[in-house]
């Protein structure tokens, strides 16, 4: 009977063996957690700042063809193939701020969100 316990006892995990593993994972999370969040925060704030980019070739697109630009961005659902794109940093797609300084002159920027951390979007200007 005893040298069953044994055995037994010597397949199972100790303690301090099941805590290495527990702090082992803890430090590899601590690690590698803050790099992924940074990477996904990046890559939503590239895919906005190209959003705004592809918007604000359609608005230019329309610009030249009407002769002003239109700081509706409901205007542009046609132009763009019948839905604008997603602004990642706000997931919506009414996350873009179009800026008319004059007829001839506007300004296409994507709004920065909560969901890209702390940056500052890049503006596309538009003249013609």
């Amino acid at each position: 009977m005893i040298h069953r316990f044994r055995r037994a006892r010597q397949r199972a995990f100790t303690l301090i063996e099941l805590l290495v593993v527990v702090i082992i994972l803890g430090i590899l999370t601590a690690i590698v957690l803050p790099n992924y969040i940074t990477s996904v925060f990046s890559g939503r704030q590239i895919t906005a700042n190209s959003n705004a980019r592809i918007l604000a070739e359609a608005i230019q697109h329309k610009a030249l063809l009407t002769g002003s630009y239109d700081s509706t961005l409901a205007d542009y659902v046609t132009d763009m193939g019948g839905r604008l794109p997603m602004n990642p940093c706000t997931a919506t797609t009414t996350g873009y701020t179009i800026t008319v300084t004059s007829s001839i002159t506007a300004t296409v920027v994507a709004s920065s969100g909560t969901n890209c951390g702390s940056w500052i979007p890049t503006s596309f200007n538009m003249t013609f």
